[in-house]
């Protein structure tokens, strides 16, 4: 690593400020731009974002860089789903068998941005460019082009470009135009609305505090996830059009009468229901998929510029911070290889998009079939008893069974991998459930264990990220 230009990243939002830590701590001079102001100097408005729930994918990404004790400070644990019915009936589904390890973490997104930002510019080595907009990338010269506030261009150029640019990001179009580039996305008939419960009068949450809280409804659904302060971000995913959609909910009195027909539990904690419903903007839900991720040396998509997924998983978050995990364990093998040489990126591109892709197009999928999940299945007695026998066979089997759900919350094994293993779960459970009559004093334990040895013991553990 001998080259004294810097690394440029466009884009400071979550995985571009992390990214910028992650570089500085290997030694790297760093250059951000960013179209938007300093998050450090702005207000954090709600009505913008979802909330985020961090897994173990992202915090190994903190750890990495030694930054995840402090992170875990702006979070709340959760340790299973809080289920309301039409009826406000609740009923608490604990995301495994072991509560005490298993946990995912509610956390702002805007608060967890700003205090990336906050670490990474500790650094000497980093630089942050607010209020520049990426316009273009020279793919062959290795230099970006933004326009700043004034209105003025400014060329940067370094070593390489990291593009973290977001969903419908600047650099992938440059990238788009070169030949025989492969790109799509698509949307979801849903999008969606934040809302909010904000504090009782004794400042507290007035939900139950260590949850995610889903309102499933069949063809659409609100979850809400708890913040420090007491309150909770709602988010309301609903169709676009439709008899019961977006285009339809046109007045304060229709949707009033809406929330009061689906959510008539919620709506008593929601003082300002209406005026965040009009206020608040409609997003819209995409998936992005795109190869190669790089051009050369010359530039690489992370995170939502190279696989913007829908949020149903909760991972995209957690997906673009390993990406920058896997990155930064692979720079520590190519300079410690090359130390004396200049830094060969694009072997290193190579060798990350060839591992990386097939886990993008795999929680893609992942997060699209969860999205059913969410909103029908779990309301739905077979899913639900389906369920409980996932917990009795990672009970009664550690190791050898374990649900497509944990391996993708609650460990970092590969995407991919978990898909696998989730289709051969799902088969082993149709079997073990199909006489069962919905009582697991029905699962025949010792059937279990010769089908986990027939489809699951026999295949290979792929190396974690």
């Amino acid at each position: 690593m001998t080259s004294k230009l810097p690394v440029i990243i466009s884009g400071a939002g979550l995985v571009g400020s992390l990214l910028a830590a992650s570089l500085a701590k290997r030694g790297f001079a760093v250059e951000v731009y960013e179209r938007r102001s300093d998050i450090r100097k702005e207000s954090l408005d709600a009505g913008r974002s979802i909330n985020l729930a961090m897994s173990v994918r992202g915090l190994t990404a903190l750890k990495d860089i030694g930054i995840e004790q402090e992170i875990r400070q702006l979070a709340i644990p959760l340790a299973g789903r809080m289920m309301h019915s039409p009826e406000g009936e609740l009923s608490y589904h604990q995301y495994s068998h072991d509560p005490t390890k298993d946990t995912l973490f509610s956390i702002s997104r805007s608060l967890l941005n700003k205090r990336l930002v906050e670490l990474a510019a500790k650094d000497p080595r980093v630089s942050f460019h607010f209020d520049h907009r990426c316009t273009s990338m020279d793919l062959r010269s290795k230099s970006i082009s933004f326009v700043n506030q004034e209105g003025k261009s400014v060329t940067a150029q370094g070593q390489t470009v990291l593009a973290t640019d977001g969903a419908y990001s600047a650099v992938r179009q440059s990238m788009v135009k070169t030949d025989r580039y492969d790109y799509s996305q698509s949307y979801i008939e849903h999008g969606y609305k934040e809302l909010h419960i904000p504090p009782g009068k004794d400042g507290k949450h007035q939900l139950e505090r260590g949850a995610l809280h889903i309102w499933p409804r069949g063809s659409f659904m609100m979850i809400a996830l708890p913040n420090l302060d007491g309150s909770f971000t709602c988010t309301l995913f609903f169709p676009f059009e439709g008899p019961e959609s977006f285009a339809t909910l046109t007045t304060r009195e229709k949707v009033s009468e809406f929330f009061d027909k689906y959510f008539k539990d919620a709506v008593p904690l929601m003082p300002t229901l209406l005026d965040d419903y009009f206020h608040n903007p409609t997003a819209s839900l995409v998936t992005v998929r795109c190869f190669p991720w790089s051009i050369g040396g010359d530039a690489l998509l992370l995170g939502d510029a190279a696989h913007a997924i829908v949020p149903f998983y909760g991972q995209g978050m957690n997906a673009g911070f390993e990406d920058i995990h896997l990155l930064g364990q692979l720079l520590d093998r190519h300079v410690s290889s090359s130390s004396s040489s200049p830094l060969d990126w694009s072997s290193l591109f190579a060798g990350f998009q060839a591992h990386r892709k097939p886990d993008a197009d795999a929680i893609a999928d992942l997060a699209l079939e969860n999205f059913i999940e969410m909103r029908d299945s779990v309301a739905n007695k077979d899913f639900l008893f389906g369920k409980q026998v996932e917990h009795l066979l990672e009970e009664k089997f550690p190791e050898r069974y374990v649900s497509q759900y944990e391996l993708i919350s609650f460990t970092t094994r590969r995407y991919s991998e978990a898909r696998k293993r989730g289709r051969i779960n799902a088969q082993i459970l149709a079997d073990l459930t199909r006489d069962a009559a919905h009582d697991i004093a029905n699962i025949d334990l010792d059937k279990a264990d010769k089908l986990i040895a027939k489809h699951l013991d026999s295949l290979p553990k792929e190396k974690e990220i």
